[in-house]
């Protein structure tokens, strides 16, 4: 386009054109295709600040999005720190467990594990302030007799749960 309209103004200038309706078609030619040309300059000017907001909104985007992976990377770190921390206590956890496991009567040992199968895991539960901390319920008057009368080193079970119960000085004896 600017090579048409250099020409045409080159013939323009030259006075070259023949006849006054060349010349006015000519004229009319050149002034459309100046128009043209700055209505382009327009949109091009338009495409470049869109382009350069584009390119800052990228920028903004980039730098958020490498703040997301540090802190990603940060907190996977610190998973990680617990996970070792967590693994180490399980080994001492299930050490400590083995050691008082070995000092428990095998029989005993047994209904535990049995009780421990049947009830998601815990075998033997705190009596606290007369609730059986296994199921949460509430022992009765006679049931409660029946564990004050027991002595201390007999195995009392709950009798709603089966749970084996761990009387303390808290158990409301």
């Amino acid at each position: 386009m600017r090579q048409r309209a250099a020409r045409n103004q080159k013939l323009l200038d030259s006075g070259s054109v023949g006849s006054a309706k060349d010349l006015a078609n000519l004229q009319h030619e050149v002034g459309s295709l100046a128009r043209r040309q700055s209505d382009l300059e327009d949109v091009v000017l338009e495409i470049m600040e869109r382009l350069e907001s584009a390119q800052t909104r990228v920028s903004e985007m980039t730098a958020r999005r490498d703040e997301a992976v540090n802190a990603v990377k940060e907190a996977e770190s610190r998973r990680e720190v617990s996970f070792g921390s967590i693994d180490s206590e399980v080994e001492k956890v299930t050490r400590d467990r083995e050691a008082l496991a070995a000092a428990i009567p095998a029989d005993l040992m047994k209904v535990y594990t049995r009780l421990r199968t049947q009830n998601a895991g815990v075998g033997a539960a705190r009596l606290f302030q007369r609730r059986c901390e296994g199921c949460r319920v509430e022992l009765s008057i006679t049931d409660m007799a029946t564990v004050r009368a027991a002595a201390a080193d007999e195995v009392v079970r709950c009798e709603n749960c089966g749970r084996i119960l761990v009387r303390t000085s808290e158990s409301g004896l």
